[in-house]
Parts: structure tokens; sequence; C-alpha cells
């Protein structure tokens, strides 16, 4: 076994700790609030994203692919039901909750709020493990070269003009 495969390991503890510290914070939120509800969501959230992103790997695979469809529907899914599970009716929740009822979907969304908890740790997790840092790094910039207007000109003469036949800073002209 490698040291990659150690530091893969040792991350996975750490994360695991920290998310068990963070769930360890989460009674002591009112979640029968809308805050308090959003706090919890939010804290449960975050420690399945720090399992998930301790399994970060980086360098292979398709990251907007697994983006696209892996996180994509989980969120909208799980997104879902945690907007009809908020305690307190609001805007989004009466209309998420109407939709459902117009889908039919209603009742299965009624049973699936009992587990929002559960299903806002595996959309920080499913986020954690499809995040690439392909998908936030910027692509090298290459270097423009350019031409200077005498080379250009050669260039388009015919002529086999060499970099070296030009003068450099360094070179004096002789002309």
């Amino acid at each position: 076994m490698d040291v990659r495969h150690w530091n893969r390991a040792l991350a996975t503890l750490l994360a695991a700790a920290a998310a068990g510290f963070l769930l360890w914070f989460t009674p002591h939120f009112n979640r029968w609030s809308t805050g308090g509800y959003w706090e919890v969501i939010a804290v449960v959230t975050l420690a399945g994203a720090l399992i998930g992103l301790s399994q970060l790997h980086g360098r292979d695979g398709n990251p907007a692919a697994s983006f696209l469809l892996a996180f994509l529907p989980v969120l909208i899914a799980a997104g879902w039901v945690i907007l009809a599970g908020e305690p307190r009716g609001d805007w989004v929740r009466d209309h998420v909750v109407s939709w459902s009822r117009e889908m039919g979907i209603a009742h299965s969304i009624h049973n699936l709020t009992e587990h929002v908890a559960v299903l806002a740790f595996g959309l920080g997790a499913v986020f954690g493990v499809t995040f690439e840092p392909k998908m936030v790094r910027r692509s090298s910039r290459r270097a423009t070269v350019i031409v200077p207007a005498r080379a250009q000109t050669a260039a388009s003469r015919g002529a086999a003009a060499r970099i070296d036949e030009f003068p450099t800073e360094e070179t004096p002209s002789a002309q």
C-alpha cells in the first residue's frame, strides 16, 4: 500500500470525525422552526459533503458527466423532499406540496419527509463524490506568439526568414 492510499484513509477518518462532530450539534437546533430546520439541513448536508470530499481523487473521470448524471438528479429529488418537509408553510413549500399533489406523488413525498436528514446527508455525500478539481480549475493559458511585422512581410514574400536573422535588443541593427 503506497502513501497515496494512506492519505486517502487518513482523510476519510478525519472527515468521519468532523462529520460526527457536526452531527452532534443537530439536536441543539429547534428543527420545528423554519430557521432551525434549515440549520439542521445545512449541517447534515455539510457532514455528507465532508465524507464525499474525503474521497477526492482528481485527475481521472469525467467531472461534467458525473456531475450532470449523478448529482443533479439527486439534487432535484432530495431538494424537492427537503423543500416539502419545511415545518412552516411558505410560498416555496406550498408550491412544492401543491405540485406534488398534482403529480400524484404527495403521499410518497410526505413519507420521505420523515427521513429528510438522511436525504440531506446523501445529497452532501453525492456532491462530494461527484465533485472533482477539474470542475473549478482554470485551464492553463497558452503563450501567445507575437510575430514582428518584418517577419510577417518576409514570410508573405516567400522568403525563408529565420528568427535569428532579425535584430534583437542585444544585437544592434545592421541597417
